[in-house]
């Protein structure tokens, strides 16, 4: 039976769906699953919630549970990543506060903006120590991450580690889901093709029985039918042509259009949730006692049903070798024409005995690798900063972010890093190990 050892195994929903998933297997139902946190609290909580899976699906896994990545490692057929470095506090916080003072709002910041390139340069270190470990003691490993921002993390460890890494979100199913629901019709009887980047990638193909059902979401949009936390996805469907994969509070943040601090109008206008991110994190930590003495009451009884990750799918394709199709996000190796070779993309991926295999795509609409390419600027020049050490591109990354360039001059931008990175001295990475340039004067 595999061993599969989960890294931030704190996360204890997060955790306890991809168990439930992984023990509705029967092929799956004796795996040795490790639970590692740095979090020996919240470990505890989420190893008597796995045992409690283990009760509600009837399965007999070997489940332990261990503060020592190294030992958690040791062996692993599979590591499925789910952290989150510098936690809610202080390192989101800081995220969101410091860009504030500079007129500069935000709405999830774990992906691209100011946001998502420092949550990128506190995160990158700490996967490829992890990666280095499992090149000395799982060398086989293959490494499922579902930790963003995606594209930086996954492009990082592809030139950085040796270690089989597929980066995975499920926001290619929920999306499908909610536009099932639109055009009232099951999510079973559609048919779709995405491609792009993680969570800017976009419906290629999206039919009912070899009919485009693209007319039926302009329906929607002229009908009066599109849901209110849906505006921005939906505006741009009429501008683009194609469906985007990720939501509207993230979109708004990827690109320079709807978020600015001199037209509130918009944001009513396209119903934005600014700071939405630290909302869902307050109202998690709010609830998290009253949950966890839920989860670890002996009386209590979890109901298990699966969720749309793939992270099961795939170890259960590549162990017993039935075919499957999922999409993960995987180095571009002539898969997408106009997207920069390397660059993780989010594509089908048929998965067998043989592995992972990408589905190459060819060349997407020109505007929508175009618009992709705004955000691989910003993704890249992080990715460089985080490998190289180089403080300018940290810079770089924020000056060519489309946000963040639409709402700040140069001098703020570069204030405003200096700032953050002042701020998150000690939490991922210090300001000295980022050497700045000599010929910039700064």
């Amino acid at each position: 039976m595999p061993k599969i050892t989960f890294i931030g195994a704190g996360s204890t929903v997060f955790a306890k769906n991809l168990m439930g998933d992984i023990l509705s297997f029967p092929e799956l139902a004796q795996s040795h699953i490790v639970l590692h946190d740095i979090d020996a609290e919240r470990l505890r909580t989420s190893e008597i919630v796995g045992h409690k899976v283990a009760e509600a699906t009837g399965t007999s896994p070997t489940i332990t549970a261990t503060t020592d990545r190294r030992a958690a490692l040791d062996g692993a057929d599979y590591a499925i990543c789910m952290i989150q470095v510098g936690g809610y506090k202080p390192a989101t916080v800081i995220d969101f506060e410091i860009p504030k003072k500079y007129g500069l709002r935000q709405t999830i910041a774990d992906t691209l903006g100011i946001g998502g390139i420092m949550r990128g340069l506190r995160t990158i270190p700490v996967l490829l120590e992890m990666c280095r470990d499992m090149e000395e003691l799982c060398p086989d490993v293959t490494f499922l991450n579902y930790v963003n921002p995606m594209v930086m993390n996954c492009w990082a460890i592809d030139r950085a580690s040796r270690i089989k890494t597929v980066g995975l979100c499920h926001s290619v199913p929920h999306t499908a889901g909610e536009l099932a629901y639109d055009m009232g019709i099951p999510v079973e009887e559609i048919n779709y093709l995405v491609a792009g980047i993680n969570h800017m990638a976009f419906f290629l193909k999206l039919e009912r029985d070899g009919v485009d059902l693209y007319p039926a979401l302009h329906e929607v949009i002229a009908n009066g039918r599109i849901p209110d936390g849906n505006r921005v996805r939906y505006d741009m469907l009429q501008r683009l042509g194609y469906f985007v994969t990720e939501s509207s509070e993230h979109f708004s943040e990827y690109v320079p259009w709807f978020i600015k601090r001199e037209r509130p109008d918009l944001i009513e206008r396209y119903n934005i949730p600014l700071d939405e991110y630290i909302r869902r994190c307050e109202n998690q930590i709010a609830g998290w006692e009253a949950l966890r003495d839920y989860l670890e009451d002996p009386d209590s009884q979890l109901e298990i049903s699966r969720s749309v990750e793939y992270g099961s799918e795939i170890i259960h394709s590549l162990e017993t070798g039935q075919p499957r199709v999922v999409y993960g996000n995987v180095p571009n190796d002539q898969l997408i024409d106009n997207l920069p070779v390397g660059v993780p993309v989010e594509v089908p991926c048929l998965v067998d005995k043989n592995g992972i295999q990408p589905t190459r795509i060819g060349s997407l609409p020109p505007h929508l690798a175009a618009l992709m390419q705004t955000n691989i600027n910003v993704h890249a020049l992080t990715v460089e900063a985080a490998l190289t050490q180089r403080r300018d591109h940290i810079y770089h990354a924020a000056m060519l972010d489309p946000h963040t360039a639409a709402e700040l001059d140069l001098d703020q931008i570069w204030s405003l890093v200096d700032e953050l990175i002042d701020a998150h001295d000690g939490i991922g990475y210090s300001q000295e190990e980022i050497t700045p340039p000599t010929s910039n004067g700064r």
